[in-house]
């Protein structure tokens, strides 16, 4: 399940450390605006302890976690929806994703420029919004112009129920609100407002990049970003992007968590980051258990037993006749699962199980 992150930003923020932090990739790092110009993906690994006490007590002969791809997409400037700097290919790039990584500025450094001159998150904030705000009005409006002469002249009842949907996300977009923000009751009205492949209907992240020092606490910029925000769906993480680039430099696994403890954290930035983006695009995992392998398999919140078998092959949905279901706290205390079968605990699921983070499963079908 190919689905990304794009890290987005005004020009010097942090995103390219940040990525580089986040995969093996090293996306190319300087202090000037632009020095990203074609978007730089990379598969990351998502951390899961589950896997690991999975493989510990499976002995497999393969291991496949679940990964999530991260886009590092190159600075934004004000104008963008215009074409300034290298707007259109930027936006571009951005309606390409699923969900956006808005990485903003929350440290001072003399050495490290603005673009606007002077360290301003909630500010730097606001002008990439407005930006995919104005994008999305171009689009909207164009659509407008042709849906309504279908519903005007043809009494078209669907042209008219889009007609309804792209006047609703106007009055959102003028009101400087993102589209996500409106919420369709239909099934039919939901499908055609995804289709529209808008910049701001997709989830959105804030990551607070602050110094060494603020790692573990965040500080008043963050408290900012924080106060600004008026979307309820929004998130915010703080993360020190120098932090993690001088924890991926140390050899060892004790090493980093000696740093960790220092700096009074549990885990690494990168390690929750990875999770986060996981969750904000609305991913879960279920687990597929053996001495042949054990692999986490990911699926959208909410999708059940044959469409979480499709997910390995497509007979597996089409052929589809039952799930087997161990969940993973019983899986690790009967010790597998021949002793979660001797004790009951194993579960047959029909077409309508919705399948939980965490699952064991082992689909039967006929094709």
């Amino acid at each position: 399940m190919a689905l990304q992150c794009g890290i987005v930003g005004l020009p010097n923020v942090g995103k390219s450390t940040l990525f580089n932090c986040l995969s093996n990739a090293k996306a190319q790092s300087a202090n000037f605006p632009f020095c990203t110009i074609e978007p730089n993906v990379g598969v990351i690994t998502v951390p899961d302890d589950r896997l690991t006490t999975l493989v510990e007590m499976c002995n497999p002969r393969s291991v496949v976690p679940a990964t999530v791809e991260i886009v590092d997409i190159a600075g934004l400037v004000k104008g963008a929806s215009k074409g300034e700097g290298l707007g259109n290919k930027f936006l571009a790039n951005i309606r390409e994703t699923d969900a956006i990584l808005h990485v903003l500025r929350c440290f001072d450094d003399d050495n490290i420029t603005h673009v606007d001159g002077s360290v301003d998150p909630v500010r730097d904030k606001e002008i990439i919004e407005y930006e995919l705000i104005l994008k999305d009005l171009e689009t909207i409006d164009a659509r407008i112009a042709k849906t309504l002469k279908q519903a005007q002249t043809g009494g078209d009842k669907v042209a008219k129920m889009q007609y309804e949907v792209l006047r609703q996300i106007k009055d959102a977009l003028d009101a400087g609100k993102p589209a996500r923000s409106v919420q369709f009751e239909t099934p039919d009205e939901q499908k055609f407002a995804r289709e529209l492949f808008l910049l701001t209907s997709k989830p959105v992240m804030y990551v607070c990049n602050v110094d060494d020092a603020s790692a573990a606490t965040g500080n008043a910029y963050v408290e900012a970003v924080r106060a600004s925000i008026d979307d309820p769906d929004a998130r915010v993480f703080v993360v020190s992007a120098q932090t993690e680039s001088e924890i991926a430099e140390l050899d060892t696994w004790e090493e980093r968590q000696e740093f960790l403890n220092e700096i009074g954290l549990e885990e690494s930035g990168v390690s929750r980051l990875i999770r986060a983006a996981y969750a904000l695009l609305d991913l879960q995992t279920y687990f597929t258990a053996g001495p042949d392998e054990v692999r986490a398999w990911t699926f959208r919140r909410g999708s059940k037993a044959p469409k979480c078998a499709g997910i390995i092959h497509t007979d597996f949905e089409k052929g589809f006749i039952r799930a087997e279901v161990i969940k993973y706290d019983d899986y690790v205390s009967l010790s597998g699962e021949q002793g979660v079968r001797e004790a009951g605990k194993l579960s047959v699921e029909g077409k309508e199980y919705v399948v939980q983070d965490g699952d064991i499963m082992h689909f039967r079908f006929n094709v």
